[in-house]
């Protein structure tokens, strides 16, 4: 018997069933996984963040009835445009044919893990650190830290008191850029997760403990000024910046040695001794401690011993891998990519009418960027900050080369 002429059957009684896609959204059910929820986090540590204590949104909005604050936010950022770009954006290695070689969300993904395994053994808000790591780079520019550098470069050269960091541009996504729905700018993320996002600065070297820093304000996220290296305001976030180090700190040791950059005599005796030889040691190893150190406290901390091998090893990372010839040069070419584009734009921007009947497809949209961003009163450099971040290694370079090959 078909579908159809089992609805014709049963037609009296399919007519009499009203519609409701929305059928979860009633008092009832509202009100049971509330409890639920809030059971749930009833036997958190004493440390850590309860959803329902959030400082909320930027904009008020009708709580969802199934999921979290902090899962609504991190559903926000996994669908959003930028998060998806990721996947083309340099975490160390430029542009690498070698598939195995580790991108921008891999290591973001590493870090959820990371994060997770710590927060969850800490008994802290696993929601509130997920929705942290991954978006934590959702600003990055292209070609990483390169790209990075060459673009905070290039604003200073035209505002010395401009400046691009990667953690104020992701916070700039969330709030200002990434379209949620057909002309409506900002994914209205909460607070607690927008602070851990600014704040996760992973590059901080010198950092064996992190304790919440409960007394932030909006203003003084928004406002974060450059190097500023203040701890987040939850101790969820400061798993996250600790995750970020660990992350990377061994999985870019394992890149380097397939990519032929060092070999298997890398590492001096006493940090594979504390550490590990391999990134899955390493990691277990960084892990274990800091759960160990952290037990039961209000701070995130490493050992000593096992701080001082983290260090070192990071110390010899830079050396060897992050300041290396081919790193060094294949760096030259993406600052001359990078300065290359700003000073196309930046000219572009400054008839912004005579743009948009450009010959060039790159300034035609690039023209329509500025004349559609949302936030109206950014300058030309911002704007133009904005649209070179946003890219992917593959699209820049494509700029690149549309606009300058002869």
């Amino acid at each position: 018997m078909s579908e159809n002429n089992l609805f014709d059957m049963f037609k009296d009684e399919f007519s009499g069933v009203e519609f409701q896609p929305l059928v979860i959204k009633n008092d009832k059910d509202g009100e049971y996984l509330r409890i639920i929820r809030e059971e749930r986090e009833k036997n958190l540590s004493p440390f850590a963040f309860r959803t329902a204590d959030t400082r909320g949104r930027l904009k008020p909005e009708e709580p969802c009835i199934i999921r979290t604050a902090f899962e609504r936010d991190m559903g926000r950022i996994i669908f959003s445009q930028s998060f998806r770009r990721l996947r083309h954006k340099t975490q160390v290695f430029f542009n690498p044919l070698n598939d195995h070689i580790c991108s921008r969300i891999e290591h973001v993904i590493y870090v959820n893990y990371i994060a997770t395994i710590i927060g969850r053994a800490l008994n802290l808000n696993t929601d509130l650190i997920q929705a942290i790591a991954m978006g934590h780079d959702i600003g990055h520019a292209p070609f990483g830290h390169s790209g990075e550098r060459a673009l905070d470069k290039c604003m200073r050269s035209v505002d010395p008191e401009a400046f691009f960091e990667h953690e104020q541009q992701s916070l700039r996504v969330l709030d200002v850029l990434e379209e949620h729905s057909k002309g409506n700018y900002g994914l209205n993320i909460s607070f607690e997760v927008r602070d851990g996002i600014v704040s996760h600065c992973g590059e901080t070297y010198d950092e064996r403990s992190l304790t919440p820093k409960r007394d932030k304000t909006t203003e003084s996220i928004v406002n974060k000024g450059k190097k500023d290296r203040t701890a987040p305001a939850t101790l969820e976030g400061c798993v996250v910046r600790f995750a970020d180090k660990i992350a990377y700190v061994g999985r870019d040791m394992e890149d380097a040695l397939r990519a032929g950059f060092i070999n298997n005599e890398y590492l001096p005796s006493e940090v594979k001794n504390r550490l590990g030889n391999t990134n899955a040691e390493v990691i277990n190893t960084l892990v274990g401690d800091i759960i160990h150190n952290s037990l039961d406290k209000d701070e995130i901390r490493m050992s000593d011993a096992t701080f001082e091998a983290m260090n070192e090893f990071l110390k010899r990372n830079v050396e060897q891998i992050y300041l290396s010839k081919k790193i060094m040069t294949y760096e030259k070419s993406v600052t001359t990519t990078v300065e290359a584009l700003f000073e196309a734009f930046m000219e572009a921007s400054e008839d912004i009418e005579k743009s948009l009947m450009s010959t060039s497809k790159v300034i035609r949209d690039f023209a329509n960027f500025i004349v559609e961003h949302p936030d109206k009163d950014a300058t030309n450099l911002r704007k133009t900050a904005d649209y070179i971040s946003g890219m992917t290694d593959t699209f820049c370079t494509q700029c690149f080369e549309q606009l300058f090959r002869i």
